[in-house]
């Protein structure tokens, strides 16, 4: 399904939840890795990015326990509540004296109803249409015509398959030269940032993703023009306006390894999975 169809359909889901349900102020969606899937009219999207921000750090230290369902924060001025829904986590903010069951309810209900509808909505795969093997009787009387015929499909079947598996063992050994790019070294801080993570622009894990099709990019490795080098994971920045302007974000921990420091050229290339 399109991917704008899918967020419109989420969107008019939450744009309602709100209708019916007025104490609940915001509300958006997304994914693990970040990436914002849908959010209501009233909340702006610098204000999505600040709060998955602040949640990554402990989505990813909650993975070592099996995953987290849900996450409440309670203040005097109301209460956030993240849940895990189909993969994706639903945020609402609500106000302080908002019915906790009640929101619940009709946020557990809609979402999960609307996500299955959309999923059903999608087209399954087609089935497979190869012809079922015949099968010999075992009692059947097989003349000399026939034995040498079936002998022969036989030797085919076993050999037709070789020139076709060779071209993909071929093709597997010689993989590209992973790209090095240059990326300028900005700060990235914070009490919930990872120490171990660094972030670049999703338009050049985009490019190394389609030159290496199915193969997982999660980390990458870092020189410096002084010889140091180190291997940390990445993930892509967040802030759009920091799209296309050839920085990394990078930990100070990081930095310390590399002995660089902010405004410093270093090179970058993806570790193949």
């Amino acid at each position: 399904m399109d991917n704008e169809v899918y967020s419109f359909a989420l969107k008019n889901t939450l744009d309602e939840i709100q209708n019916i349900c007025p104490d609940i102020k915001n509300s958006f969606i997304f994914k693990e890795d970040g990436e914002i899937i849908a959010g209501d009219e009233n909340t702006p999207e610098k204000t999505i990015v600040k709060v998955i921000d602040s949640f990554d750090a402990i989505l990813e230290k909650a993975d070592a326990i099996g995953g987290v369902d849900s996450i409440t924060l309670e203040s005097s001025e109301g209460r956030v509540n993240v849940s895990c829904m189909n993969d994706l986590y639903l945020v609402t903010v609500t106000s302080k004296n908002a019915d906790k069951n009640y929101v619940n309810t009709v946020t557990h209900v809609l979402i999960p109803t609307v996500l299955k509808l959309l999923e059903r909505i999608t087209p399954a795969p087609l089935k497979n249409t190869m012809p079922e093997p015949r099968i010999k009787p075992e009692s059947a009387t097989i003349t000399e015509n026939e034995r040498f015929t079936e002998e022969s499909e036989e030797e085919l079947a076993i050999e037709e398959p070789k020139p076709l598996l060779r071209p993909e063992v071929e093709a597997q050994s010689f993989l590209p030269e992973p790209p090095v790019n240059q990326f300028i070294v900005e700060n990235i801080g914070g009490l919930l940032v990872p120490t171990d993570t660094v972030r670049i622009d999703n338009e050049t894990l985009s490019q190394w993703q389609e030159l290496y099709e199915d193969r997982r990019i999660e980390e990458v490795e870092i020189e410096t023009f002084g010889g140091q080098t180190t291997q940390c994971k990445v993930k892509p920045i967040k802030d759009s306006k920091h799209e296309g302007k050839g920085i990394i974000q990078m930990p100070e921990k990081i930095q310390t390894i590399l002995e660089i420091k902010k405004g410093e050229l270093v090179r970058v290339k993806p570790i193949i999975q």
